[in-house]
C-alpha cells in the first residue's frame, strides 16, 4: 500500500522530469490552470509526457518564490505568516508530482521512467533547499519556542510541532559542511530508490514460463489454464497454425496458482527460482549494489542527524518509537510461530511422502516450491476445502458490491459509477462517493488487473488530499490499484479468498482517505505513522470472512445462489491452516528489514545474498520457507517508503485484532461502534497521537492476545 505524505516528503519521493522549460506553451499545459473536469480530477486525456517538464520547473519556481516571500517578511514570525504559509505552499508542484508518481506506479512506460530518473535529484535538491533554508528554519523555530504562549488548537499545535521536528530531522540544525553531505546523500538516494523499483518492474516483465505440452498442465484448474492460454495469445505465441502454448508469468495471479496446483515439480521449481532470483542476475537490472549502497547511505544519513542507525531515525516518528520495541514484538511473535511452522513442514513432508510413493517426488525432501502444492492437498484432506470451489462465489463484481454494502451499513456511504470522469487507463473505473444524505464525500478510482505498465502488488494512493482551503472543504480523490485474476473465457474475474481479503484491505485505506475530516492537508487521511496506517485497512479484512458478511455478498456468478453453509463452515474451520507459514514468511521479511537498517555506517554488507542468509540462519528460518520478500526484490523497503517499517503490518495487526473485538462483542454492523471508529480514527488523520486516538475508540491500549488467538499461535488464551 502507498500512503499519504507531507508535501516536503512527497517532493522527494514523487518523480517527473525537467529538460528545457520552453518546450510546451503554458497556455496548452493542463497543469497550469485549474482542472476543468468533473470533481476536479486530473485531465488524464489531455496530459502528455512533455507537459510534466515545464510544470515541474514552474512548480519549483513558484514554491521557491513562496518561501522567499515568507523569509523576507519584516514582521515577526507567527503561526499564520510562517507555519500555515509553509503548509499551503507548493500547490502546483504537489499536483504535478502526484500525477507523475501515480502514473509511474500504475501506468508507466520507458519515457516516464527516464523522466523520473532525470528529475529525481532535482526534486531532492529543491526539498533540501527548503528544509535547509536557515532563515526559514529560524522563523519556524521562533514560533515553535513561543508555542506555549500561543492560543493554538490541538491540530495547529501538532502541525507546528511536526513541522519543526521535520526541519530538524531533515538537517536544518546541522553545520554547513554536514548539510552539504546530507544534500549529496539525498540526491543519490532519490535516484537509487527509483532505479530499484524500475529494475524490479523490468524483472517481473522479462520472465515467462512457456508450456507447449498439455501433460505439463496436469493438476491446474481449467480457469488457470485458460488464463495461461490467453496470455500466450496476447503475446502472439499461440495461433491456429501452431501447437497450443500456455504462458505463466511472475505476476501473482499467474505464479501462485501454478505453485499451488501444478503437478510437474520441476516446472514449479523453475518458475519459483525465477521468482526468488529477481534482481539477482548480475545484469543491468541487478539490485544488489543498489540496495547495498542505499543501506550505507541511510546509515550515514542517520548518523549525520544524530541517530545510531536508520531504524532509530525512522522509528522516532512511529508508534513503536525505538528498534528495541520493534524487536520485542517481532521476537515474541517469532518464538510463538517457529514451532507451528516446523509442525506444518513435518505435516507437508508426510503428505509428500504419501502422495509420492509412485510419483516423481518419491524420496524427495520438501522444498520451498513444494509448500503451496502440498499445503493445498493437505487443506483438501483436512477440511475438504478446494479454493477453486470458492472462486465462483467471489466474482469481482460481487466482492465490490459487498464492500459497498458493508461501508453503507457501517458508515452510510453511497457509491455511484461515473463514466464522465477522465481515467488514466481503460481498466480504471471511477465512483462518486456520497454521505447517506447525499452530500458529496469524494471520488475513488479502482484499477484491478495486472499489466506490463503496472508494478506488482496492491496499494492505495490519492490524487487530491482532503483539506480546508479558504474556508471550503476540499473533497479527496483516492485510488486503489491491484493485480487480481483477470476474466477468463466466458467467466468474469473470479477472485481467490486472498484476493478478496486484499480488496477489503485496500478499501480500508481508501476509507481512511475518503472519510478524512481535517483542516490541514499534511494531516489528512493516511498521513499517519506507518505502524498506525495499516489499522483501517487490516480491520476491514475481518469482515471479508465473517459468516454473516459472506452471506450478504458471496453469491455464485452464474446462479446467484448464496454461498452454502458448508463452504462457509470450511472457510471458518480452515482459518488457522498454514498460519505458521504465512506468519513466519512475513516475520522473516520484517526481521530482514530491521537487520539491514540497524547497521551503522561502515557495516553495509558487500555481499547482500550472504548477509540475508546469515540473518535468516540467525533467527532459525526453516529452509522450506523463504522470507516473503528477498533482499533484491524487497520493494517495500527499498522503493516503497517502508524502510525500517515493514514490521508495521504486524504492529497494526495487534491493533486491528483488538479493535475488531468491539464488533464481535456488540455486533458485526453495530452503528455506534462504526461511528466511533469513524470519528476517532478515520476522520482524524494525523491530528493527534495515534495511541490517543486508539484509546478514544477502544477505551484502553491494545492487547496482543486477540492476534495470537486469531493466528492459532496461543491456543490457551
Amino acid at each position: 500500500m502507498k500512503f499519504g505524505l507531507t508535501l516536503l516528503a512527497l517532493t522527494i519521493l514523487m518523480t517527473a522530469f525537467a529538460p528545457d522549460v520552453d518546450l510546451v506553451d503554458s497556455a496548452t499545459n493542463p497543469f497550469f490552470t485549474p482542472y476543468n473536469t468533473p470533481f476536479g480530477v486530473p485531465p488524464f486525456d489531455q496530459i502528455k509526457p512533455e507537459h510534466f517538464e515545464p510544470a515541474i520547473e514552474e512548480g519549483i519556481r513558484q514554491q521557491t518564490a513562496e518561501m522567499a516571500t515568507i523569509t523576507k517578511q519584516t514582521t515577526a514570525p507567527t503561526f499564520a505568516n510562517t507555519i500555515e504559509a509553509v503548509e499551503t505552499s507548493g500547490d502546483l508542484l504537489r499536483r504535478v508530482n502526484i500525477v507523475l508518481g501515480n502514473l509511474n506506479g500504475a501506468n508507466t512506460n520507458d519515457q516516464l521512467q527516464k523522466i523520473a530518473q532525470t528529475v529525481a535529484p532535482k526534486l531532492a535538491k529543491h526539498s533540501d533547499d527548503v528544509m535547509l533554508n536557515p532563515v526559514l528554519f529560524k522563523r519556524v523555530k521562533t514560533v515553535y519556542e513561543d508555542r506555549s504562549k500561543l492560543k493554538l488548537s490541538g491540530d495547529q499545535l501538532r502541525l507546528l510541532e511536526k513541522m519543526y521536528k521535520n526541519f530538524v530531522r531533515n538537517g536544518a540544525a546541522l553545520t554547513l559542511d554536514k548539510q552539504d553531505r546530507l544534500r549529496q546523500i539525498n540526491g543519490e538516494l532519490s535516484v537509487l530508490t527509483l532505479k530499484f523499483g524500475q529494475n524490479l518492474l523490468a524483472e517481473n516483465n522479462a520472465y515467462t514460463l512457456v508450456i507447449d505440452k498439455a501433460e505439463d498442465l496436469s493438476g491446474l484448474p481449467a480457469s488457470v489454464v485458460a488464463a495461461a492460454a490467453e496470455e500466450a495469445r496476447k503475446r502472439n505465441l499461440a495461433d491456429s497454425k501452431s501447437a497450443p502454448q500456455w504462458v505463466f508469468t511472475l505476476q501473482n495471479p499467474s505464479i501462485m496458482p501454478f505453485l499451488q496446483y501444478a503437478d510437474n515439480r520441476s516446472l514449479r521449481e523453475k518458475i519459483f527460482r525465477a521468482y526468488l532470483e529477481r534482481g539477482n542476475h548480475n545484469d543491468e537490472h541487478d539490485n544488489k549494489a543498489i540496495m547495498a549502497n542505499m543501506v550505507a547511505l541511510r546509515a550515514e544519513k542517520a548518523q549525520l542527524l544524530g541517530y545510531d542507525n536508520h531504524a532509530a531515525y525512522v522509528l522516532e516518528e512511529s508508534m513503536a518509537q525505538t528498534p528495541e520495541k520493534v524487536a520485542q514484538l517481532l521476537n515474541q511473535l517469532w518464538s510463538a510461530t517457529v514451532p507451528v511452522a516446523r509442525q506444518e513442514a513435518a505435516d507437508l513432508q508426510a503428505m509428500m511422502n504419501k502422495e509420492a510413493v509412485t510419483g516423481q517426488d518419491k524420496g524427495e525432501k520438501l522444498a520451498s516450491w513444494d509448500w503451496r502444492y502440498y499445503a493445498e492437498k493437505l487443506r483438501k484432506e483436512k477440511f475438504a476445502l478446494d479454493e477453486q470451489e470458492l472462486r465462483p462465489y467471489f466474482s469481482l463484481e460481487s466482492v465490490r458490491e459487498g464492500i459497498f454494502m458493508l461501508t453503507n451499513r457501517l458508515y452510510g456511504l453511497l457509491f455511484e459509477r461515473r463514466t464522465d470522469v477522465p481515467v488514466y487507463h481503460p481498466d480504471a473505473m471511477a465512483y462518486e462517493v456520497k454521505e447517506a444524505d447525499g452530500r458529496p464525500l469524494g471520488l475513488i478510482y479502482m484499477d484491478f488487473y495486472p499489466r506490463a505498465s503496472k508494478r506488482g502488488g496492491a496499494w492505495m494512493t490519492s490524487y487530491r488530499r482532503q483539506e480546508v482551503e479558504n474556508g471550503k472543504k476540499i473533497t479527496p480523490v483516492v485510488s486503489i490499484v491491484c493485480n487480481f485474476s483477470k476474466p477468463s473465457g466466458n467467466a468474469p474475474a473470479l477472485l481467490t479468498l486472498n484476493e478478496t481479503s486484499t480488496f477489503f484491505h485496500e478499501f480500508g485505506h481508501a476509507l481512511h482517505g475518503l472519510l478524512s475530516n481535517v483542516h490541514y492537508g499534511s494531516q489528512s487521511g493516511t498521513s499517519v505513522p506507518r505502524d498506525f496506517v495499516e489499522l483501517p485497512s487490516q480491520i476491514m479484512e475481518n469482515w471479508a470472512v465473517e459468516p454473516e458478511m459472506l452471506k450478504l455478498f458471496a453469491k455464485h456468478y452464474q446462479t446467484g445462489a448464496v454461498i452454502p453453509d458448508a463452504l462457509v463452515d470450511k472457510i471458518k474451520r480452515s482459518s488457522l491452516f498454514n498460519q505458521g507459514f504465512e506468519t513466519s514468511e512475513y516475520l522473516a521479511a520484517s526481521l530482514l528489514d530491521m537487520a539491514y537498517h540497524t547497521l551503522k555506517p561502515g557495516q553495509a554488507p558487500s555481499d547482500v545474498v550472504a548477509f540475508e542468509k546469515q540473518a535468516m540462519d540467525k533467527i532459525g528460518l526453516i529452509d522450506q520457507i523463504p522470507p516473503r520478500y528477498r533482499s533484491t526484490y524487497f520493494q517495500h523497503i527499498f522503493s516503497g517508503g517502508y524502510s525500517a517499517g515493514y514490521y508495521s503490518y504486524i504492529w497494526s495487526a495487534v491493533l486491528d485484532a483488538d479493535a475488531f473485538e468491539v464488533f464481535k462483542q456488540k455486533g458485526l454492523f453495530d452503528a455506534k461502534s462504526a461511528q466511533s471508529f469513524r470519528k476517532n480514527i478515520l476522520e482524524r488523520g494525523g491530528t493527534e497521537d495515534p495511541m490517543t486516538l486508539y484509546r478514544k475508540f477502544r477505551g484502553g491500549e491494545p492487547d496482543i492476545k486477540p492476534l495470537l488467538r486469531r493466528r492459532g499461535l496461543m491456543k490457551d488464551v
